[in-house]
């Protein structure tokens, strides 16, 4: 069955409006939401980057029915994989058979930051997949000793761990991190409408698990205000994806994005509250073999976009 989420922008907004976010969420009927684990902005304009484990917390007590997951933390360097198993576990608990904790290898922008080497994406994969194994065997109880070729865990023990296994879903951008998370992950999650992406993970054991896809929109009465505001907060959208992966701070976004047209975001992101556009913008992503759909309301109109979305667009699926 189709469901829909929402997407917690931590680089637009500050904890406390990401926490009411949550919260206007989950009365407007989503089911989901995944919040964005950044330590900077894409862009200065953007503006904000809290720290995200915090946020979850908030969102722990202002919700009861909201499924909420990171979307997606980097367990490789800037947090080393025995913290990232600690904090999910701990938000497992306040939030029970609710948390998911998304994962993948990360951006040079949030990464950098402590001074460490930036490897190539083969080997970020291949971090991944120990991080992921690291994180597995501490979620499973007792004290651990670890040895691999990125991590050591010496006499380990996450004493406060949930009844439950978490589970941990991996993005992906590509077909080689596609199938990695068809081997190691409990679903994929894509900001792409790309159906050899999720072909490439359910054959590699990812099959019946849940693909999420992010869906970029701008609600707003004035379909020009909306284009403004996705160039003035979002022109990053129109960037090849080698780049979110290998550029080190904001202005090298605003540099990179300088030149972006606003007739070039027009077909990337859905602006206005044409109902028929998003619901063709949905479809492409159903059409990929998506089975869960999650928008990312970009700018200040977020009562705009709920109200929208609650009123014209959900009821087309109910």
């Amino acid at each position: 069955m189709l469901e829909f989420g929402y997407s917690l922008s931590s680089e637009e907004h500050d904890p406390v409006t990401l926490v009411s976010l949550a919260e206007r969420a989950e009365s407007a009927g989503f089911r989901f939401a995944l919040i964005s684990d950044h330590f900077h902005p894409w862009i200065e304009a953007q503006g904000q980057s809290p720290f995200v484990w915090s946020v979850l917390g908030g969102i722990a007590q202002r919700t009861s029915q909201l499924r909420i997951g990171t979307g997606v933390t980097c367990p490789l360097i800037r947090m080393h994989p025995a913290l990232v198993a600690q904090a999910a576990a701990t938000c497992a608990l306040m939030l029970p058979r609710r948390f998911f904790l998304g994962v993948g290898t990360g951006e040079n922008l949030n990464e950098h930051i402590l001074g460490g080497r930036w490897p190539p994406v083969a080997e970020r994969r291949e971090m991944l997949r120990e991080a992921i194994e690291l994180i597995r065997a501490l979620w499973h109880g007792g004290l651990k000793e670890y040895r691999g070729r990125y991590y050591t865990v010496e006499g380990a023990r996450l004493y406060s761990l949930p009844a439950e296994p978490i589970p941990l879903v991996m993005a992906a951008s590509g077909p080689k991190a596609a199938q990695l998370a068809g081997e190691v992950a409990d679903g994929l999650i894509s900001v792409a409408a790309d159906a050899k992406l999720v072909s490439a993970f359910q054959k590699n054991n990812g099959n019946g698990k849940p693909c999420y896809g992010q869906l970029h929109v701008c609600c707003a009465k004035d379909r020009r205000e909306a284009l403004r505001t996705v160039r003035r907060v979002w022109p990053i959208s129109a960037l090849a994806p080698p780049l979110f992966s290998e550029l080190r701070l904001p202005s090298q976004f605003e540099s990179a994005s300088r030149k972006v047209t606003e007739e070039e975001l027009s077909h990337l992101v859905v602006c206005g509250n044409n109902v028929e556009e998003h619901l063709k913008a949905i479809e492409h992503f159903t059409r990929a073999g998506f089975t869960h759909v999650y928008f990312h309301q970009i700018g200040p109109f977020q009562e705009e976009f709920f109200r929208f979305y609650q009123s014209e667009v959900l009821p087309r699926f109910e």
